[in-house]
């Protein structure tokens, strides 16, 4: 498939700007089916508001229950299995058992 480049504006500023071939062709081959709707400038700013370092559909500046820009905060724990101490995103409570995470992978299945 052969990309043009294509002059595009920006829902943010509105101001206009290319959308190169070989950003087309990097898009298409990642799977984006659309055009991007902001600017490079724009972009760039909405991923440091997000605290976005970059990575791919990883870790991305969130902890896993994302909230963005905050440390999740844990408590120290035992494991009702092994005894080991650990760390959970929770506060434990004493009715209920808590495991490490290598524990919690064999009570999972």
């Amino acid at each position: 498939m052969s990309f043009t480049d294509k002059t595009l504006q920006c829902c943010d500023c509105n101001a206009t700007f290319t959308f190169s071939a070989s950003e087309q062709e990097l898009f298409a081959n990642k799977g984006y089916t659309n055009d991007p709707k902001a600017c490079p400038t724009c972009r760039a700013a909405r991923r440091t508001q997000r605290g976005d370092n970059g990575g791919s559909m990883g870790y991305r500046g969130s902890n896993s229950m994302g909230y963005q820009g905050t440390q999740r905060q844990m408590f120290p724990a035992t494991c009702a299995t092994c005894g080991q101490a650990t760390q959970v995103p929770f506060e434990p409570r004493t009715a209920r058992p808590v495991y490490c995470s290598n524990c919690y992978s064999k009570v999972r299945r």
